[in-house]
C-alpha cells in the first residue's frame, strides 16, 4: 500500500470546508503553491492563530477572542432584547443590515436527534437563566427548515414560563421575489404573517 502524499492530504485537509469538493480545493492549493505562496503563509499563520485563540463568548456563545464579545461588551446595545439565532453567521448577516440593535444567543444549531442534538446542546439551560435577568423581548431568528420549525415549538414552550415576550421573524416571500419560484412552506409562511396595507 502506498504513501498518501503531502498534496494529496492537503487536498483531502481542504475539502473539509463547506462547498469544497476535490477539484476545487487543487485549485486552491495549486494556486497558492504556483502562485501566491507568501500568501498561503499568512493564510497558515492566521488560521492557527484564529483556531488557537477564537472562543465562544461566555454569555452568547457567539465566536470572540475574549471571554465576552464585542456586542455583549457594548453598553449601546439594548439589554431588554434578545434575539436568538443558529450559528455566528447569523449574528454577522443581522449585523451587516443594521436591523438588530439588542444583544444575541447563538444555539449552535437547530435540534437534531439524529446527530445527537437535544437541549443541552443547543444551550437552552443556558437561555433560561439568561431570561430570568432583565430580558423582557426574545425574537427566535432560526431557519423555517422542519428543524428550525421544531426548534422554535422547543424554544417557545421551554420559555413560556418566563417573563419575556417571544415572537419569531417574519417568514415569507423574499423582496424582489416570484412567487412561482417560492416553495410552498415560505408561502404557508407569508401567508400567515399577512399585514393589513395602511
Amino acid at each position: 500500500m502506498k504513501d498518501v502524499s503531502l498534496f494529496d492530504q492537503t487536498v483531502t485537509a481542504f475539502r473539509c470546508l463547506p462547498g469544497v469538493g476535490s477539484k476545487t480545493a487543487q485549485r486552491m492549493l495549486l494556486h497558492l503553491l504556483e502562485r501566491d505562496r507568501a500568501r498561503g503563509e499568512i493564510l497558515v499563520r492566521l488560521l492557527g492563530e484564529s483556531l488557537a485563540k477564537i472562543k465562544k463568548c461566555a454569555l452568547c456563545r457567539n465566536i470572540s477572542e475574549t471571554d465576552l464579545c464585542e456586542i455583549c461588551r457594548d453598553q449601546r446595545r439594548d439589554k431588554n432584547t434578545l434575539c436568538i439565532v443558529e450559528s455566528p453567521a447569523d449574528v454577522i448577516a443581522i449585523e451587516q443590515a443594521s436591523a438588530f440593535k439588542g444583544l444575541y444567543f447563538v444555539l449552535g444549531g437547530t435540534l437534531s436527534p439524529i446527530e445527537g442534538r437535544g437541549g443541552d446542546e443547543i444551550g437552552v439551560p443556558d437561555l433560561i437563566k439568561r431570561c430570568q435577568g432583565e430580558i423582557s423581548e426574545i425574537i427566535v431568528a432560526v431557519s423555517s427548515t422542519v428543524e428550525g420549525e421544531a426548534t422554535s415549538f422547543f424554544l417557545f414552550e421551554s420559555l413560556k414560563h418566563s417573563n419575556v415576550n417571544i415572537s419569531r421573524i417574519a417568514q415569507g416571500v423574499p423582496r424582489g421575489g416570484e412567487l412561482e419560484l417560492v416553495d410552498g412552506l415560505t408561502l404557508s409562511h407569508a401567508f400567515e404573517g399577512r399585514q393589513k396595507l395602511e
